[in-house]
């Protein structure tokens, strides 16, 4: 038998049991973070016992998938809704449990057997799909709208109208993004840690993949900390703690990536109108309100509070340069700095466009009696949106990417403990 062939003790660690508590661990870290998000933005006080609904809805957006709004006003009127966002604190707790719990039975092997590795991320693949159909059939619920003026709800018992909003979950997309994401953490997973084994054709390909892979992952945990750092100061100084830990617990991430982002350089394009009270810092709010489309960059930001650059700009030259370091040093000392830089390059434009996919946001809402749309400004229609500059965002990683992996290659070479030093 080789020596690094599984054993069958070392395999059954990895059986059915171990599969539904790791698919199960990961659904439950996103529950908990979205329930207590989600309760300190109030939502415990959802009519009809409408909350755990909304925590599965929030649960199954998560991991990408579709929560469609629908709204009925009855009568003489019209309403519509519409949602498209990832709660990435959400996403980032299940990710990181089910990754762990993937990896922990394939600790301390040097190899896997691709057939081994395939047979358990099908067993947590099949319980994680089952767990995810339950989710989704129970995310569903109708609300009924309060009109809240007196002068409109007499309006809207005369017509018989009682508008009602509701959501249901796409089953099959849920399903199907549900998949495509938990397959991506598991890769991830794998590409990310030092000990996790790979099946021997697989090996060769560890040492320039595997350092970067881990740079970039470390590179958006601390963007995370910071974020979180920044959130408790806020709710120190300013007060609102209940608001700010349903930021942190609910979408951070989506606010302090893209932020990310935009300190390398990028922008993104967005739009409030309404009466969306967005849950992000004040400055962003006033650059995006507005009746037009706004572009939200460093410019755009410097214009309303100068401390932005300092912010932004000089944290993430810090944070490139930490993550090139870091990448360098996991690597063979032999290694040339040049090579650090196309691989550095290659993760980060990687990394940026991930953010670009899951930090997009939409959000619309409408209610219109008689044909009149915003009701004399009562705030009855709302739009919110952001989307990302794609090609200069890419575009700067790579060149952001190059000097923090050419950087990093050469404040390494001291640290380096395997092989030789490279050279130019």
């Amino acid at each position: 038998m080789s020596p690094h062939a599984p054993s069958v003790p070392a395999v059954a660690r990895h059986g059915w049991p171990q599969a539904v508590v790791t698919a199960l661990a990961g659904l439950v870290a996103m529950g908990v973070p979205a329930a207590s998000g989600l309760w300190a933005a109030g939502a415990a006080d959802l009519p009809d016992g409408a909350f755990p609904r909304v925590v599965a809805a929030t649960v199954v957006t998560a991991v990408g998938g579709a929560v469609e709004l629908s709204g009925d006003a009855g009568g003489p009127a019209d309403a519509r809704a519409g949602l498209t966002v990832m709660p990435l604190s959400v996403a980032l707790a299940g990710a990181l449990v089910t990754a762990a719990g993937f990896l922990r039975p394939l600790r301390h092997r040097a190899v896997a057997g691709a057939a081994e590795l395939a047979g358990w991320a099908g067993r947590i693949a099949v319980v994680w799909l089952l767990a995810l159909l339950a989710l989704s059939l129970g995310a569903r619920q109708t609300f009924a709208i309060s009109l809240g003026d007196d002068t409109l709800s007499d309006l809207a018992d005369v017509f018989g109208i009682s508008p009602r909003v509701g959501f249901t979950t796409d089953v099959p997309v849920t399903l199907v993004f549900g998949l495509l994401w938990l397959a991506g953490v598991l890769v991830l997973a794998l590409l990310v840690s030092r000990g996790a084994p790979l099946p021997g054709r697989l090996l060769r390909f560890q040492e320039s993949v595997r350092p970067a892979a881990y740079a970039m992952v470390a590179l958006l945990l601390a963007c995370v900390a910071l974020g979180v750092l920044v959130a408790l100061w806020v709710a120190v100084t300013r007060g609102r703690p209940a608001e700010t830990l349903a930021v942190v617990l609910l979408g951070l991430p989506n606010l302090v990536w893209p932020a990310f982002t935009i300190g390398l350089g990028s922008g993104w394009d967005g739009r409030v109108e309404g009466a969306f009270g967005l849950p992000m810092p004040h400055v962003l709010d006033e650059v995006l309100r507005g009746s037009g489309t706004a572009t939200l960059d460093l410019g755009t930001l410097v214009d309303h509070d100068g401390r932005v650059w300092w912010w932004l700009v000089v944290v993430d030259v810090v944070l490139v340069l930490t993550a090139g370091f870091v990448a360098a040093a996991r690597s063979p000392a032999r290694t040339p700095p040049w090579r650090h830089a196309v691989r550095m390059a290659v993760a980060l434009v990687l990394t940026v466009l991930m953010i670009c996919l899951v930090c997009r946001l939409s959000a619309y809402y409408g209610l219109s009696l008689l044909g009149i749309g915003d009701l004399d400004g009562v705030g009855l229609s709302g739009d919110l949106f952001l989307r990302p500059h794609l090609w200069t965002a890419l575009g700067l990683a790579a060149l952001w990417g190059l000097t923090g992996g050419f950087l990093g290659g050469l404040l390494a070479r001291p640290v380096h403990r395997r092989g030789e030093a490279g050279t130019l």
